[in-house]
């Protein structure tokens, strides 16, 4: 997930690895994107072996831009290449499985509006009947165990099936949207894409109330 990430960034501008990790927190969440130099930079370290990136410049660094304890040298910005085109097309034209756990359903919805129609439904479909599975189990654990459960267990297992209510209802929502070809649209009154309506928040995210 995260080289199909970094490649899809890097179609939109080359970048040096302070970018990437920016852009990576923004387009998919703090949580998700919790991602150290540690393991991003192997990650661009292998995507160059396989060609599907090359080191484009060298320009100098910041203080801000130099992770703690390392020396302050110049910023390899990276460039995607033709072939590593190719890959990101690649990858963005799965839709199996592993598209519909929360890591990868939230990488490849970051990047729907670059894929095509039936792919965005396939996953879609799949990802909500993976909520529907984790529903279904919440159930039967409240149906069956709840009374042998204490009350801050009992609380968990609440919220977590509340959670998948609306990921359902959401997921079905932005179903009709791709059948009837309308694109997702931000409430009236949204300030910067807040979300002001009751769908959930994107997976990995929690939903802050408003002040």
């Amino acid at each position: 997930m995260l080289e199909f990430a970094i490649l899809g960034l890097l179609q939109e501008s080359p970048m040096h690895g302070y970018e990437l990790r920016k852009e990576l927190t923004a387009k998919l969440g703090a949580i998700r994107a919790a991602i150290s130099y540690g393991s991003l930079y192997p990650t661009l370290r292998r995507l160059q072996a396989a060609g599907w990136i090359i080191e484009a410049a060298e320009t100098p660094a910041t203080a801000e831009e130099v992770p703690a304890l390392t020396s302050r040298r110049g910023r390899v910005v990276y460039k995607i290449t033709a072939e590593g085109k190719e890959r990101f097309a690649q990858l963005i034209a799965q839709a199996g499985p592993e598209t519909y756990d929360d890591t990868g359903f939230g990488v490849h919805f970051a990047f729907f509006a670059r894929t095509d129609q039936a792919t965005r439904l396939r996953i879609l479909e799949g990802r909500r009947r993976k909520i529907e599975e984790r529903r279904e189990g919440l159930r039967d654990v409240l149906g069956r165990a709840a009374e042998r459960l204490d009350a801050y267990t009992l609380e968990l297992q609440r919220h977590g099936l509340d959670a998948c209510e609306r990921e359902v209802r959401w997921l079905e929502e932005l179903i009709a949207n791709e059948r009837s070809g309308r694109a997702p649209t931000v409430p009236h009154g949204t300030a910067g894409g807040r979300r002001e309506d009751n769908s959930p928040p994107p997976p990995g995210e929690t939903r802050k109330e408003r002040p």
